[in-house]
């Protein structure tokens, strides 16, 4: 049992380094690898090239797979081009498995040592996150050690022998447990790695390593489908085209493992280097003779799923990728253009609202409060999505990002709120009962409209580029909406001393409107204080003149 538990907590361990590096370099440079992706699509060998450079970096083909599938999703690559991307990835898990699987025992605890220092004197620091890195890839090293060391007495015991010996000549069974083991631990690498450790210790003979390996390699596939299983048509697409790949490859493979044990042994003594070799060749080899046939598997994919019929009037790009989440800067990024469309919808709203004040439309009035729902529902699902995103994988940066995102939903959520109230007491007050405001009184309140839409848009753009100059412009307007507001609840009571007929008809509910369209105002300029705080040129109860002068 001592053994076996050796064994357990060895594989985790290993997978545990596998996470730490993959995070670890999304983490520190997560934004350029997206631009090398994206970049790199001129043609099927540049793509091809960027898969094994990401690949190497993150430690994992399947991360690849899912930034490529979310880039899909959003229509920056199309499916041909993903593709090849994959045939680079496949071949860049294979070359770190032939690195790692070197005797670089001594390299293990001067990765720990570095690691740790740096990842706690500066822990938010772009150095703090490359010791994270570090410490993963020392983690993987000192992992291989503990497998090799844990396999040998464990795997002398009679029952284990006769287990191993039940899989042994049944390559499909070999292939089952190693797409299984692949899935179980989220790396395709760290399989395979410990598959040559347990072949280098004769823990499992040469053939039946060879197709477990063949497994890990069909998992990571699966693994990728699994994780993309609830995303949009077009993000599927990718893992599927994929996964056709790897299952044509490991079909062509599995009956050719005899041929490379004959051939290749003799040329190679140790049994880790003849594993990892063979996981080399058999990627390079498939994807060289496969990266020809990406656009006929795409359009079998295509065919296989094809994008879903959507009404016209609802038809939209929809952000929130579930793939992107291994990503945090590209998830971060998809929230941001989910939040702006949740600020159109309110923009919807706002506009509407003046339409249904002077035609009195109770159809147009209805159909407004509905798309408070439509807020609501936006708000939510940008709330749970942000949430999934693993705050330790942020820097700084992002992390007030993702904070100025939250709170810029939530102001859009009550601000749909606000307008909804405003159209019920509409209904109840004007068009019900059939009033009109005061000619002076209705310049007054579509003056106030013009200048919250305006505000509105201002604020979007203050969201989206964090602009300072913008930002104090939009404060500016919070005190000149203010004063009006005053002024003009001034003139209504001066209307009412005049005994204007409409005017005290319409009293309430001018007084009330007018001090809605005050209150939804502030939750709009309140998107400026995250920005000017960030800029340092917000003081606890005001704004930094000297400061903002400075910023100009």
């Amino acid at each position: 049992m001592k053994h076996l538990l050796n064994l357990l907590a060895a594989i985790a361990l290993l997978v545990w380094g596998t996470h730490l590096v993959r995070t670890g370099v999304l983490r520190v440079f997560g934004a350029n690898l997206r631009r090398i992706l994206v970049r790199s699509m001129r043609n099927r060998f540049t793509a091809a090239l960027s898969g094994i450079g990401v690949t190497a970096l993150v430690q994992s083909s399947t991360a690849t797979s899912l930034m490529t599938s979310s880039f899909v999703g959003q229509g920056l690559v199309t499916l041909p081009a993903a593709l090849a991307v994959m045939r680079g990835a496949d071949i860049g898990t294979a070359l770190m498995s032939v690195l790692f699987s070197a005797d670089l025992s001594w390299l293990s605890p001067l990765f720990i040592f570095v690691g740790v220092v740096l990842f706690i004197t500066r822990p938010s620091s772009p150095a703090g996150r490359v010791g994270r890195v570090l410490i993963g890839l020392g983690l993987m090293l000192l992992a291989l050690q503990l497998v090799v060391e844990a396999t040998g007495p464990l795997f002398e015991s009679p029952a284990m022998r006769a287990v191993l010996a039940s899989i042994n000549s049944d390559v499909l069974l070999e292939i089952t447990i190693g797409a299984g083991l692949a899935i179980l631990a989220y790396s395709s690498l760290a399989i395979v790695l410990l598959v040559a450790a347990m072949a280098s210790s004769n823990v499992v003979p040469l053939d039946v390593a060879l197709g477990l390996v063949l497994g890990a390699n069909l998992g990571s596939g699966l693994l990728a489908v699994l994780t993309t299983a609830k995303s949009a048509v077009e993000v599927r697409r990718v893992t599927i085209g994929n996964l056709i790949f790897k299952l044509l490859g490991v079909a062509l493979a599995a009956p050719f493992v005899g041929l490379w044990l004959r051939e290749v042994r003799p040329y190679v003594d140790d049994a880790t280097h003849l594993v990892v070799l063979y996981h080399l060749a058999f990627n390079v080899i498939i994807s060289i003779g496969f990266i020809g046939l990406t656009n006929v598997v795409a359009k079998w994919v295509t065919r296989l799923l094809p994008a879903p019929e959507e009404p016209a009037a609802t038809r939209r790009p929809h952000h929130l990728d579930p793939s992107a989440l291994s990503t945090p800067s590209l998830a971060i990024s998809n929230a941001a253009r989910e939040a702006l469309h949740q600020a159109d919808v309110v923009e919807t709203m706002l506009i509407g609202v003046l339409n249904v004040i002077r035609n009195n439309d109770l159809k147009l009035a209805q159909e407004l409060r509905n798309l408070d729902d439509t807020v609501d529902q936006l708000y939510s699902a940008i709330k749970y999505y942000l949430t999934k995103i693993s705050r330790e994988a942020l820097g700084e940066e992002e992390s007030r990002r993702w904070t100025d995102i939250i709170s810029f939903t939530i102001n859009m959520e009550q601000i749909g709120d606000i307008i909804e109230r405003v159209i019920i007491d509409i209904e109840d007050k004007k068009i019900k009962p059939q009033r009109n405001f005061s000619d002076a009184g209705m310049r007054e309140i579509v003056e106030l409209h013009e200048r919250l839409v305006a505000n509105l848009r201002l604020s979007m753009s203050v969201f989206l580029n964090g602009n300072v100059r913008d930002a104090q412009r939009l404060l500016e307007e919070k005190a000149r909406f203010r004063d009006l507001e005053r002024a003009y609840a001034t003139t209504h009571l001066d209307r009412l001393t005049e005994q204007t007929a409409s005017s005290i008809e319409t009293s309430s509910l001018h007084i009330d409107l007018i001090s809605e369209l005050k209150r939804i105002n502030s939750h709009i300029c309140s998107i400026a204080y995250p920005i000017l705080e960030s800029a340092g040129a917000l003081a606890p109860t005001r704004v930094r003149e000297s400061r903002l002068s400075e910023l100009r």
